[in-house]
């Protein structure tokens, strides 16, 4: 599968520390609408995948909105460029990115998306497909460390 550029790697990399306040936020939130509008704000952060990425052979399955995943390991780090087409599942993904991107192989065999998202007290406020599909990124995430 082509991989873009790796400078668009690096531009979702220089959004990491935004990524990981983001989590902090939603995590500190003490209301589900609290919540949500920071998940839509997390969203923003995301760097927008360029339409040419934007390809059937990136998309994650399992996702009802559009998920495009690409995966780039350097000095035995794990890089990770994701876009959806929804904004809570954008939303969902920086959070997703915040917690995972540039972990190591034995970090991510360890990480549990569904520990994660409890942490930050989404866990109960996710529709069961929209865990679903989440779940599924960070499946295909790790699957692509191996």
């Amino acid at each position: 599968m082509p991989q873009p550029d790796v400078q668009l790697f690096d531009n979702c990399q220089q959004q990491q520390p935004l990524l990981q306040q983001a989590a902090e936020a939603i995590t500190a939130a003490t209301n589900w609408q609290d919540k949500y509008r920071l998940l839509m704000q997390a969203g923003k952060l995301l760097p927008q995948l360029p339409p040419q990425w934007q390809q059937q052979t990136a998309r994650v399955s399992g996702c009802e909105s559009a998920v495009w995943l690409y995966h780039l390991q350097q000095q035995q780090r794990h890089l990770y460029l994701a876009d959806s087409d929804a904004r809570i599942v954008r939303g969902l993904i920086a959070l997703l990115l915040a917690a995972v991107n540039n972990a190591t192989s034995a970090e991510l065999a360890a990480f549990s998306a569904e520990a994660y998202f409890a942490r930050l007290g989404l866990a109960g406020q996710l529709s069961p497909s929209r865990s679903n599909g989440l779940y599924a990124i960070a499946n295909t995430m790790k699957n692509l460390s191996k």
